[in-house]
């Protein structure tokens, strides 16, 4: 069995996505995500440039091997074009591989460890109040956690706060728009929300916020800690991981769990905060990370130390992507949640999948495979369209984390 040709499809349904799709010579094809949010085309031209034409002749069941390849033999390491560029032919040599076997792919990787998969989706609004009525909508859907993100008085396009409702895309501009930050109004306004969740809905439903690395190690402590009584399920990237040891300093100070890793790379961005748990979440993705195999890896290494699984998944993140980490959470033993932001219904259609969201959790089906397809003729009538993350800035106009 032989891979015959590559290809890369770059299609805008409402926002960018970079596929890659791999055909053998026994007719069975696969496909995979590459998409990098805001620099797309870097991806699309190290595929196309540097990793299509070695995988021609290629054995496409030789997954461990070729990764290997793909990761050793280029000499340049880890970064994340490199590991979107690998992560895209993993999940495609993963795909066929599953339907050559004419079975879903959560059965190759081990069979179920669980019937369903717990969600949560993003309640925003530009208020406390307003944010409170988006977190009701969520639990009248049937959610069992719900991420909730506030704007706050003063701030200029607070993160989190988007057009939509069930699903917003912050790459909004062919150039990157300017929003701003100012952590001692975040960190006096945002525990006021909680307190009115707690207040308005009770306890029984899990409630989780994103720092977005806006918080110095200290302001992370803080934040933690005057959030404690509220009980978060998790406070995602509460300050910047680069420096895995900053993560002590907020440990120390506060229970609230901590989790981190959508930007990581490699299960060497994650290493010392597994292993010395310092946080209680890995957050990695299987299209940042290197695909299912390199994933596979960094779970087995945290649930070494009991931490558990809450992969990204936000829009950025094509159908493929999510219906591959919906069969890795299915398998991986120590899940914990999955991030779910729906995608338009214009990407709907051009990836059809056989995944569906029931009483708060997800399920992937049972096709062989991972079960996501893209409907080529349709994706053509989407060209891609420049897009840019935002920055942010400070009010004396210093360039802060976005």
């Amino acid at each position: 069995m032989k891979i015959i040709s590559a290809k890369v499809i770059v299609t805008c349904p409402g926002r960018n996505f970079v596929t890659l799709k791999i055909m053998t010579d026994q007719g069975v094809y696969g496909i995979g995500d590459a998409t990098m949010n805001g620099r797309e085309k870097a991806v699309v031209a190290y595929l196309e440039d540097h990793v299509i034409p070695c995988l021609i002749g290629m054995d496409p069941r030789r997954i461990e091997d070729i990764w290997q390849y793909l990761y050793r033999g280029a000499y340049w390491r880890r970064g994340p074009v490199t590991m979107r560029a690998i992560a895209a032919v993993d999940v495609a040599l993963w795909d066929i591989k599953a339907k050559m076997a004419n079975m879903p792919l959560y059965q190759l990787l081990g069979g179920r460890s669980r019937d369903g998969i717990m969600v949560y989706g993003h309640a925003n609004g530009s208020d406390i109040a307003e944010t409170v009525d988006a977190v009701g909508q969520y639990i009248d859907l049937g959610y069992k956690a719900i991420r909730a993100q506030t704007g706050v008085p003063g701030i200029k396009d607070a993160y989190g706060v988007g057009r939509g409702k069930l699903f917003y895309e912050p790459a909004d501009a062919a150039l990157p728009s300017v929003t701003g930050w100012d952590t001692r109004k975040a960190l006096n306004y945002v525990p006021k929300l909680f307190e009115k969740l707690r207040e308005t809905y009770g306890f029984d439903h899990h409630l989780l916020h994103d720092g977005h690395h806006r918080y110095t190690p200290q302001e992370a402590a803080n934040l933690g800690k005057m959030l404690e009584p509220y009980q978060l399920f998790w406070l995602e990237d509460v300050t910047p991981a680069e420096n895995q040891e900053a993560f002590k300093l907020v440990r120390q100070h506060t229970v609230t769990p901590l989790a981190v890793g959508e930007i990581f790379n490699t299960i060497w961005d994650a290493k010392d905060l597994i292993q010395n748990q310092l946080i209680d979440y890995i957050r990695c993705t299987i299209v940042s990370a290197g695909g299912v195999t390199h994933l596979r890896r960094i779970a087995d290494l945290a649930s070494l130390y009991q931490v558990r699984t809450g992969s990204h998944g936000a829009t950025d993140l094509s159908p493929v992507t999510m219906g591959t980490a919906l069969h890795f959470d299915t398998w991986v033993p120590n899940f914990g949640i999955q991030e779910y932001m729906r995608h338009t219904e214009e990407t709907d259609a051009v990836f059809p999948h056989d995944y569906h969201f029931a009483s708060g959790e997800l399920f992937c089906g049972e096709a062989p495979g991972h079960g996501v397809d893209i409907d080529e003729a349709l994706a053509a009538k989407y060209p891609y369209k420049p897009a840019y993350l935002p920055v942010a800035r400070l009010s004396d106009g210093t360039m802060w984390n976005w």
